[in-house]
C-alpha cells in the first residue's frame, strides 16, 4: 500500500444514519491534526457539508464527492486513502465493485456486513487480488462481528495461557441487551432472503458454519435454532438472530490464524432467557418471533440519542477443552448495539488498521484474524467496551 497516499481514513457514506454517528466519534476522539487524518466521502457535496456542519464536525475535515454511478469518482477516492470505511449497505447491492477496487488497488477496507452469502462470494472473487496487492480487507466490523469474534479469540489466549491449548468447545451466550437493530440490518436480511429466492442454492451457503473458510469443513455444529434448557448455565437458551453470521465469522478467524483454536473446534450462539417456566416462554416466544421480517424501519433510521446512550450488551463465553478443563469470559459494551457501540467498534477497526500497517498481509480477514489484541486494547481504551475473564 502507497505510504504518500493524503488520507489515512475515508468515510464512505458519511451521511447516512451511521456514517454521521462515525464521523462524530472519529472528529470528538481524533480531531484533524494527530495521526488519524479522515475524510467524509458521499455522493453529494452539498449534503456532506451540511451533515458537517448539523454534527458539528470541525470545518478541517475534507469532503471528497465519490458516487458508484460514477466509477472513477469512487478509484479516485480508493486511490488516494490508505483505508476505506464503508457504511453503504446492503454490501450485496452497493459493495462489490467497491470492495474490488480495494482489493486491487492495495487500500485497506471495513465495513459491517452481516450477509454471508455476500461474504462469501467477494472471498472467491478478490482474495488472490487482496493478497497480491497488500489490502487488507475486514468484514463485519460492528456489533456483528467484533464483540463475538474478538471474545472467542480473548478466551482462547487466555485458555492457551492457562492451560497451554485452546478451547475445543465454546459456547456464546448474550446474558442481556438493550437496544436496537439497525434499519441497514434488516435491509440486508431482507436483501439476502431476496437473493435466496432467486438463488436457492444460497440457502446452501447460509445453511453452512464454514462457508466462509475455503475447502476447509470442521466438525457438525450445534445448529441454535430452537429453545433448549442449558444445565451448564441454569437457563433456558433461544435462537439468537446474529448467530448464522457471527459463527461463520468465527469459524474463519480460526481458519485464517491457522485452526489456532483446533480443526475440532465446536461454537454455537444463543440468546440466555432465564431459568424456570418464565424463562422457558421467553425462549419460545423468541424461537417463534418472526417480526423482523415485517419490520418497518428502513436505512438511514435509527432510535434517539437518548435510546443510544442507555443500550447496553453482555455476553458470556464458557469454554472448555478436551480433558474437561473450563474458562469463561464476557464482552461488555456501553451503548446500544447497533448504532451507537457499532460506530464505535468499526471506527477503531479502521484506526487499528491505519496505525498497524503490519498487523497483517492483504486478504480477506475477520476483525479478530487481522487485529486481534491491538483492536482490543483500543476498543477498551477508546470504545467502552471491557473483556474480563470471570
Amino acid at each position: 500500500m502507497s505510504s504518500d497516499r493524503e488520507m489515512g481514513i475515508v468515510v464512505y457514506g458519511a451521511t447516512g444514519y451511521t456514517g454521521r454517528l462515525v464521523c462524530e466519534y472519529l472528529n470528538k476522539q481524533y480531531g484533524v491534526n494527530g495521526d488519524v487524518k479522515w475524510a467524509m466521502a458521499g455522493r453529494s457535496l452539498e449534503k456532506l457539508n451540511s451533515v458537517r456542519d448539523e454534527m458539528g464536525i470541525d470545518a478541517n475535515v475534507p469532503l471528497i464527492v465519490a458516487d458508484a454511478s460514477n466509477p472513477e469518482s469512487v478509484q479516485a477516492m480508493v486511490d488516494n486513502t490508505k483505508v476505506v470505511l464503508t457504511t453503504v449497505g446492503p454490501y450485496q447491492l452497493y459493495g462489490s465493485d467497491l470492495v474490488a477496487r480495494c482489493a486491487k488497488s492495495g487500500t485497506d477496507y471495513v465495513d459491517l456486513c452481516g450477509e454471508p452469502a455476500w461474504m462469501h462470494e467477494m472471498i472467491a472473487a478478490n482474495a488472490e487480488a487482496a493478497k497480491a496487492s497488500g489490502a487488507r480487507i475486514v468484514f463485519s466490523c460492528g456489533f456483528d462481528s467484533v464483540p463475538f469474534d474478538l471474545g472467542v479469540y480473548f478466551l482462547q489466549i487466555a485458555a492457551q495461557k492457562k492451560f497451554g491449548g485452546s478451547l475445543s468447545r465454546v459456547k456464546g451466550r448474550v446474558r442481556a441487551m438493550k437496544g436496537t437493530f439497525s434499519g441497514g440490518t434488516l435491509a440486508s436480511f431482507k436483501a439476502t432472503m431476496a437473493a435466496a429466492a432467486k438463488n436457492p442454492e444460497l440457502y446452501n451457503v447460509l445453511g453452512n458454519p464454514f462457508s466462509l473458510t475455503e475447502d476447509f469443513s470442521g466438525p457438525e455444529q450445534p445448529s441454535g435454532m430452537k429453545p433448549e434448557y442449558d444445565e451448564q448455565l441454569g437457563s433456558w437458551a433461544a435462537p439468537f438472530m446474529m448467530a448464522s453470521i457471527n459463527t461463520k465469522n468465527i469459524h474463519r478467524s480460526n481458519f485464517m490464524r491457522a485452526h489456532e483454536y483446533g480443526e475440532n473446534f465446536v461454537y454455537d450462539e444463543m440468546l440466555l432467557t432465564g431459568p424456570g417456566e418464565n424463562g422457558e416462554a421467553m425462549a419460545k416466544a423468541v424461537a417463534e418471533d418472526k417480526s423482523m421480517a415485517n419490520d418497518p424501519i428502513q436505512p438511514g433510521e435509527g432510535p434517539s440519542k437518548e435510546e443510544r446512550e442507555s443500550g447496553f450488551y453482555d455476553l458470556l463465553f464458557v469454554g472448555s477443552n478436551d480433558e474437561g478443563q473450563g474458562l469463561s469470559a464476557s464482552v461488555k459494551g456501553d451503548k446500544d448495539p447497533g448504532y451507537g457501540s457499532t460506530s464505535k467498534m468499526i471506527s477503531e477497526s479502521a484506526v487499528c488498521l491505519l496505525l498497524n500497517p503490519e498487523a497483517a498481509g492483504g486478504g480477506i480477514w475477520t476483525p479478530a484474524s487481522a487485529l486481534g489484541s491491538s483492536l482490543i486494547e483500543r476498543l477498551e481504551a477508546n470504545a467502552g467496551l471491557t473483556f474480563s475473564i470471570e
